[in-house]
């Protein structure tokens, strides 16, 4: 897999887009494609026949299917060889991730497992851990859970009050609290534990086994989805862990924790894509077979609307996922070469994109929301009904907007993440903010010359420029009220969302007009035009609802006038577009691009 100039995180917002490059799917490996077969022939074979019976959650079945995921391998894709897995690329990661991500409450099981629950020790472990239980955990012969949360600690995680003691004689730390919300908890056998040693500010992290005497666990909790998937609370009575099973050296558990979040946050954009295909398939089978006024309801304007929104979010999400995937695996790659040990790399790598990690999971888990949603309306008053799969993918879908960090704070890390790169010595940002300001009265809309490429590559450029202004004059008028007022950091994060995604899709489509014929083409350029031309009016909308919140009358009409030449875009005619999309759909009768 090579990637020409990838670039370094958030630096899409000053790099040209015509010098860009993005790996998409269609440049898959045979090997990558048999994995994703191998993915889909799990499902079909022990997860979709047995939907009720997890949702049920029949005592031993989650376990079971997890482990026959181990003896596949699938468990250890991202475990190195050395420690029994199989040492594969990120990109190949995602894709496992997307394609089980239609497993429901299992594809929680399955990426809490590999991900969050794994990931800790892999990359911060002691090499005596790795070597006692990674092996181990590859073959899934022991299954991980991950515990932050707690009863008064959610996004706030740092403000946990489990705490460890060391004992007088040096060789135990004493752990006592609570966590809640633990994803696999019911049945894990080794538990990823943050906790603050005596009076630390900071947390720590602890590899615990589940038979530690004073280790015990909640009832299963009632939820409103995921509801094959276990979800417990766990408490620790004066539990003695081995002062080597502390996970990283002390105080740094909180960046543990956030590090992982990255990881989880582009995994949970990988998973809702499988969950978007799936919803899809039922959206489209049944408007096949539905006839109302004589006719099939896959003939109606309105649902075709709906049909090819559901193709267009999904194409866009799956652009920028592998996308920022292929760049993680460029990062690491280049960061092996300068000498660094892989886990080193990794994290290098994940905490460089947290921008893009973020913006992953916002948008994906705000697609799937929309998909779903409409998978239901589709199916009227038979999609209310739990007789329908799509009840389910309704259900499972909500939690995807508060797992890995609500949506508001990733919209919060977003726009934190621009202004850390903003305020870099080397970063060009401020000279180009600066100069839009000052020549604010000069700016127009996007040279719409050239071809259909040079053309979309300008409104996407303006796009960027739209995003620098508004946030330079506010940080400007803000000052160092700038932080407390989320909703102009929102405004601006869903700017910066809305842009990185229209880029995605804009790069794939680009390299796919080499790859077919126009005939072939032409139903990606009707992806393309309908996403960017609302993309347009998102940003618009995000930029005008952020600059009347802190700008002036006067300033207020300066940046009024600048948003709107910065989203002028070259009208197409969407409805058209947007049938032709649910055509192919319709005729396919699934989910095929």
């Amino acid at each position: 897999m090579e990637i020409k100039n990838h670039l370094k995180g958030g630096e899409f917002l000053v790099h040209s887009v015509k010098n860009s490059n993005a790996f998409i799917p269609e440049e898959f490996t045979e090997e990558q494609r048999m994995i994703a077969d191998m993915c889909k022939d799990f499902l079909e074979k022990e997860v979709f026949p047995n939907l009720d019976r997890i949702d049920a959650q029949e005592k031993g079945l989650m376990v079971s299917l997890l482990k026959k995921t181990g003896e596949l391998g699938l468990l250890g894709l991202s475990i190195p060889e050395e420690y029994g897995g199989f040492g594969q690329s990120f990109v190949t990661s995602m894709i496992a991730a997307d394609v089980l991500g239609a497993g429901h409450s299992y594809a929680v099981a399955y990426s809490a497992d590999t991900g969050i629950g794994a990931l800790p020790l892999l990359y911060y472990g002691s090499e005596e851990l790795k070597q006692k239980y990674l092996p181990r955990i590859a073959s899934g012969e022991l299954l991980t859970a991950y515990c932050l949360t707690e009863p008064g600690a959610g996004s706030d995680a740092n403000s946990g009050r489990t705490r460890a003691t060391l004992s007088e004689d040096g060789k135990h730390y004493i752990l006592n609290g609570q966590k809640m919300w633990i994803t696999n908890g019911g049945f894990a056998d080794l538990l990823t534990v943050f906790a603050k040693v005596d009076n630390d500010k900071i947390l720590s992290c602890f590899l615990v086994e589940r038979n530690t005497p004073g280790v015990t666990f909640g009832a299963e909790e009632h939820k409103m989805g995921i509801k094959g998937s276990s979800t417990v609370q766990i408490f620790f009575n004066d539990c003695k862990i081995p002062v080597e099973n502390m996970i990283g050296k002390r105080g740094e558990g909180f960046r543990i924790a956030l590090n992982i979040l990255h990881i989880g946050r582009i995994k949970l954009g990988a998973n809702v894509i499988g969950s978007m295909k799936r919803a899809i398939n039922h959206s489209v089978q049944y408007a096949n077979e539905r006839k109302q006024f004589g006719t099939l309801i896959s003939n109606f304007g309105a649902i075709k609307y709906k049909l090819a929104e559901q193709v267009i979010k999904t194409l866009a999400n799956e652009s920028a996922l592998y996308r920022t995937s292929a760049y993680v695996d460029e990062k690491i790659n280049e960061e092996v070469s300068k000498g660094k040990k892989k886990e080193e790399a990794y994290l290098e790598a994940l905490g460089e994109y947290a921008m893009e990690a973020a913006i992953l999971k916002v948008f994906g888990s705000e697609a799937l929301d929309y998909i779903v949603d409409e998978a239901v309306q589709i199916h009227g008053g038979m999609g209310y009904s739990a007789e329908m799969p799509v009840d389910r993918c309704y259900r499972d879908s909500r939690i995807n907007r508060i797992f890995e960090g609500t949506n508001e704070i990733n919209r919060l890390v977003v726009a934190d993440q621009y202004l850390k790169l903003a305020k870099k010595c080397d970063s060009p940002i401020f000279n180009i903010a600066k100069e839009l300001y000052n020549n604010i009265d000069q700016i127009v809309g996007p040279s719409l010359e050239g071809d259909y490429f040079d053309k979309k590559a300008a409104i996407i450029e303006n796009f960027k420029k739209a995003v620098i202004l508004t946030q330079y004059c506010a940080y400007e008028t803000l000052g160092k009220q700038y932080s407390t007022e989320q909703e102009v950091m929102m405004n601006i994060a869903d700017m910066i969302i809305q842009l990185f995604v229209a880029e995605s899709l804009y790069l794939r489509v680009k390299k796919l007009s080499k790859l077919k014929s126009s005939e072939e083409l032409s139903v990606y350029i009707d992806v393309l035009d309908a996403f960017i031309q609302e993309a347009a009016l998102e940003i618009y909308n995000s930029g005008i609802n952020a600059i009347t919140s802190f700008a002036s009358n006067n300033e207020f009409q300066k940046l009024y006038k600048a948003i709107q030449n910065l989203t002028q875009f070259e009208p197409i005619n969407a409805k058209e577009a947007r049938r032709r999309i649910a055509n192919r759909l319709i005729e396919n009768n699934y989910y095929n691009f």
